[in-house]
Order: C-alpha cells, then sequence, then structure tokens
C-alpha cells in the first residue's frame, strides 16, 4: 500500500493520459482512416497513457529533486 501512495501521481498521470488519448482520437483522430496511430482508439489511449506516464514521471522527479534539497520552486 505503501508502494501506491508513492506513484499517485503516476498513476494519476497514467489514467489523465489515456483520458486526454481518448478525447483526442475523439476530437481531432484521422477521419480518412490513412493516419496509423490516430485512426483507432485501441492504439490512442495506450499513446496518451505512454505520454501522460513520461511527462508524470518529469513533474515526480522533478518534485522529489527539489523537496530534497527542502526548497520548491517558485517564480
Amino acid at each position: 500500500m505503501k508502494k501506491l501512495g508513492r506513484n499517485k501521481i503516476l498513476i494519476l498521470g497514467v489514467v489523465l493520459g489515456g483520458i486526454g488519448g481518448y478525447f483526442y482520437w475523439k476530437e481531432i483522430g484521422c477521419i480518412t482512416g490513412n493516419c496509423p496511430l490516430k485512426s483507432k482508439w485501441q492504439r490512442m489511449v495506450p499513446y496518451g497513457m505512454f505520454t501522460g506516464y513520461i511527462i508524470s514521471d518529469l513533474i515526480q522527479s522533478y518534485w522529489k529533486r527539489f523537496k530534497r534539497k527542502g526548497e520548491i520552486p517558485t517564480r
């Protein structure tokens, strides 16, 4: 259960990425069907999940690095 708590940002990123991939396919996706990636939702949702994982992993590592130093970046 501790692993789930530590990885909640990654899980949230994967879920939001999957939802984003579905809506990208629904609203912007390929109309003609000739686009190999955007023509089917079964391909676009995992691609969105992967993208969400990469972005949330970057955010999590950035946050941990500054939290470890004791300073949260502000503008």
